[in-house]
């Protein structure tokens, strides 16, 4: 498959930026790996939140800000047992159903811990037992200790616990991996950074790679307030509804392959909206247009659509099929396509200097 923007070279960092791990809160690795390859082409740092981001023309009045977060849903240690056997409870959003058997890595201040998730053998169950739902407080750690003393000298309390890296690229265009919610994301900034490093644009633009998405959007707050952009585009994974059992008419039509997501909800500025279709159709970028299941709200675009005096948002959506699960699947080339849209729009944005997004600007009826 031959793409516009995507190679071996950067393909390669992206496997490398899928395994690294970066739960809420403990997003330092990750940081650190995005900020280095940033850095080839643009000016990067990370705050104490541990948002990183790259700038071209910091000094320009008119900033847009792109934003893909880089923390991944996973566990954390709660309780240690006699057994050795490490309990836990989740850290952002998990499908329970997924977890056990999963091969994990405990992260600890002495390194890295392996150990598999375990339940009680399905042989050993009740019929009631069967029927039960999932829970994960029936699940556990299983790090090859016998006694809790010895779990102890390898593991603390509050460890965080992530699934074990997993990247695969499959097929001709698919790639596999935990934490595609939202590293894929994230990459796509990077990339938008790295082409547009190269082009003679003047306006400002401030590419993010945000944490804490998963516990309430915390990094998208704070790096937006600190950078108050005129225009933010957010790039996040959304619900793939090209498999069975999803009912298009409730969540909408998104499939693998089917291009760039453009999203329809209060969150997304009417006009840049109309911006990102309008350049796709002149571009021949192939996109997909989706009505979010909600009115508002689930992802970083509406934090930065709030800072300070606000901003003209617009959600980018990365077709996922197994969100919150360790083997997540997106398609590269709907990555490709949106890092074309992006480049094609903020160009077109800089071409027309400073873009008014207000209310003003709109005609009626639609």
């Amino acid at each position: 498959m031959e793409y516009k923007y995507l190679n071996d070279k950067n393909l390669k960092f992206l496997k490398r930026f899928l395994s690294t791990y970066s739960h809420s809160g403990y997003e330092m690795e990750a940081a650190s790996v995005w900020r280095e390859y940033v850095s080839q082409f643009v000016p990067a740092k990370t705050d104490v939140l541990c948002n990183t981001v790259g700038v071209i023309n910091p000094d320009a009045e008119f900033k847009i800000m792109l934003c893909g977060h880089l923390d991944e849903i996973g566990l954390q240690v709660m309780y240690i047992s006699a057994e050795g056997l490490v309990y836990f409870r989740k850290l952002g959003g998990i499908d329970a159903l997924t977890v056990p058997g999963t091969e994990v890595m405990i992260l600890t201040r002495k390194g890295r811990i392996p150990g598999v998730i375990g339940k009680k053998p399905i042989h050993l169950q009740s019929a009631s037992d069967r029927q039960k739902a999932v829970e994960l407080d029936d699940l556990w750690v299983d790090i090859g200790v016998e006694t809790k003393e010895e779990a102890e000298a390898l593991v603390s309390i509050g460890d965080p616990i992530a699934v074990k890296e997993n990247c695969l690229f499959m097929g001709e265009n698919r790639i596999m991996s935990k934490a595609l919610d939202d590293k894929i994301g994230a990459f796509i900034v990077a990339e938008v950074l790295r082409v547009l490093s190269s082009e003679p644009i003047k306006v400002g633009v401030y590419g993010v790679a945000s944490s804490q998405e998963e516990v309430g959007c915390r990094g998208a707050v704070t790096s937006s307030y600190s950078i108050n952009p005129q225009v933010g585009f957010c790039l996040d994974v959304g619900f793939a509804t090209d498999i069975p059992g999803i009912e298009k008419k409730k969540y909408g039509e998104m499939a693998l392959g089917g291009g760039a997501v453009i999203r329809h909800s209060a969150d997304n500025n009417v006009l840049l909206v109309r911006l990102l279709q309008d350049v796709a159709a002149e571009k021949e970028i192939k996109v997909q247009n989706v009505a979010n299941g909600s009115a508002t709200g689930g992802t970083d675009t509406c934090k930065i659509q709030l800072a300070q005096s606000g901003v003209a948002t617009a959600l980018l959506s990365i077709p996922n099929r197994y969100m919150h699960t360790p083997v997540e699947v997106c398609d590269l080339r709907d990555v490709d396509e949106i890092i074309a849209l992006l480049v094609e729009a903020i160009k077109k944005i800089d071409a027309e200097k400073v873009f008014n997004f207000v209310p003003e600007r709109v005609s009626y009826p639609f």
